[in-house]
């Protein structure tokens, strides 16, 4: 049940008004107020990204380079698309911004175990941002996000090694949130929150967090001795140096396969939470899907081979990779089957957040699907290094990650706001999102099965009907992320009150005020019933009245 508390009073004490100057900003270290500086800089990063990607896209609408004058242009542009979406948005875009907001929320807490450090995070992601960016624009790379040598460290005339500090340090940021919510876990749950009554999205950013905290530092270590190598001219991944270009890839896939469970796994937490309020039933399988969290993190860790069966390591390894590929299907397929069964029979209304679990749901299993094709070892001989890779991950990154975070915003906005959003721009943006990813992506499926490669400049004429299709889609999408920058925005100034629990759904954040006061709570809550108890005809019922408080609240801001 909402609270019943006046607008005013109730922006007169939440966290958002602790404070108006830059100062308290800056300085703060309310968890809230950081995942709002951290939602702020990622979507700058987001947008900057998105526009290369914009460029890259109108460059392939022709078979021949018109729009970027060289080649060498062309990479440089990738590279920054690849490097800013990669490491400063996918990967702390749910964990920093949501996980941030929410985690202390939904366990009972007051704040991080460590607030300062919490901030201090923000503040390291912004110093490798800038480093990156600066670099980037200045005078640009052209190796590609992955930094592949023996080009990286040896033949490269780009600025590489400031680029890579940049992923460095950003590394750090990653690590301290990690640790933060670990803590957070284990030792701030209010009386009643056992872990079989934890939040399906805390037990998400809890698997994230250790995969941050165990695997960066192996990036870290990978592009420190990448610096080294390029620097000092030591022998470690050239072999006219004496070294292996295939021990970077081992190491630098050891961190990134699982850090694409670092991008997909909050997702999950967050279609987890939406699935069971907007269908008014309990989630099905609470226990298996929680460990099928767990078991995606663990197998993260022992699957990263699978990105180079092409590389010439042992037949045997390459064997042991591909069944290990298929087996991280099998927590996969959990989660997709339980969130279906929780649909099944279920009170469904089709609000603006719902919209965009349910496409992540679809979007996420045509990539999973497509990621079996690519651990079977022969097929992946055939379609590796072409845009059928591209699109497969695009699929699981964009159309699953971003699908989720866009649906995480809309169902807490209220709460990190205390505003509401049109319904009818938000439902209309999801459709849009969803119809020009699929139009954009899923002809590079069918282009990298012809044989298309990727990270090409010019090609054949053969192919360029789908990439037309591909950039019209493209133009499309960017509608669709463009509409809730404005509509959520607008929201701040013209949007009606929400009440402390707008969708009648279940666990603690929607049991203080929207927005929270500075410590969450005027009371420690205490926690007596499993997590999702949602009883459909008092859900519906509270949602009605719910509806009816916010029509009677004017849109004008009070504050």
């Amino acid at each position: 049940m909402s609270v019943a508390i006046a607008p005013e009073e109730r922006m007169a004490r939440s966290y958002l008004t602790d404070g108006y100057n830059l100062k308290s900003w800056l300085l703060t270290t309310d968890h809230k107020r950081i995942g709002l500086l951290y939602m702020v800089s990622i979507t700058l990063f987001f947008f900057v990204g998105g526009a290369a990607a914009t460029i890259l896209r109108l460059e392939l609408m022709t078979p021949k380079g018109d729009l970027i004058e060289t080649a060498d242009a062309y990479n440089r542009m990738f590279t920054l698309h690849g490097v800013v979406m990669v490491w400063f948005f996918l990967i702390p875009s749910i964990p920093a911004v949501l996980g941030n907001f929410l985690v202390p929320v939904m366990i009972g807490a007051r704040d991080m175990a460590f607030p300062k450090l919490n901030l201090l995070s923000w503040y390291i992601f912004m110093a490798g941002g800038i480093i990156v960016l600066a670099t980037l624009i200045a005078g640009g790379v052209d190796t590609g996000w992955t930094f592949y040598v023996p080009f990286s460290s040896m033949f490269s005339n780009t600025f590489v090694v400031p680029a890579a500090a940049g992923v460095f340090i950003v590394g750090f940021s990653s690590i301290l949130t990690g640790l933060n919510i670990i803590v957070t876990t284990h030792t701030m749950r209010c009386p009643g929150m056992t872990w079989d009554r934890l939040p399906l999205f805390v037990w998400a950013q809890y698997a994230t967090s250790l995969i941050m905290v165990l695997a960066t530092p192996v990036l870290a270590i990978t592009v420190a001795l990448l610096a080294a190598e390029r620097i000092w001219g030591v022998g470690i991944f050239d072999p006219r140096l004496g070294g292996d270009p295939i021990l970077f890839q081992h190491l630098f896939w050891f961190y990134s396969h699982p850090a694409v469970y670092i991008m997909i796994l909050p997702g999950f937490g967050v279609v987890s939470e939406i699935i069971p309020c907007f269908a008014r039933r309990p989630i099905f399988g609470y226990k298996f899907m929680a460990g099928a969290l767990l078991a995606i993190a663990f197998l993260g860790f022992i699957v990263w081979g699978h990105h180079m069966f092409v590389s010439g390591q042992s037949m045997y390894a390459g064997f042991v990779f591909s069944i290990i590929s298929f087996l991280v299907a099998i927590p996969s397929g959990i989660k997709v089957f339980n969130w279906t069964a929780t649909l099944y029979k279920g009170s469904i209304r089709f609000d603006t957040p719902m919209l965009y679990a349910l496409g992540f749901i679809g979007l996420f299993t045509i990539g999973g699907l497509t990621g079996l094709i690519l651990a079977s070892l022969a097929v992946d001989v055939h379609v590796h290094d072409t845009y059928f890779v591209v699109a497969h991950f695009h699929y699981i990154m964009v159309g699953g990650m971003v699908m989720a975070y866009l649906g995480g915003i809309h169902f807490w906005w209220p709460k990190l706001t205390g505003r509401m959003y049109s319904e009818w721009w938000g439902k209309l943006s999801a459709l849009i999102v969803f119809f020009g990813f699929n139009l954009t992506f899923f002809p590079q499926f069918v282009l990298g099965y012809l044989g298309m490669p990727r990270r090409v400049y010019e090609y054949t004429e053969d192919y360029q009907i789908l990439h037309i299709m591909s950039t019209l889609g493209a133009s499309i999408l960017a509608v669709g992320y463009l509409l809730p920058l404005s509509y959520l925005i607008l929201s701040l100034w013209f949007g009606k009150h929400a009440t402390g629990n707008p969708w009648s759904a279940t666990g603690l954040e929607w049991q203080t005020t929207s927005p929270p006061p500075t410590h969450n709570f005027e009371e420690t809550p205490v926690v007596t019933e499993a997590p999702y108890a949602y009883d459909p005809v008092v859900a519906e019922a509270e949602y009605r009245a719910s509806l009816a408080e916010i029509e009677e609240r004017p849109r004008v801001n009070h504050t």
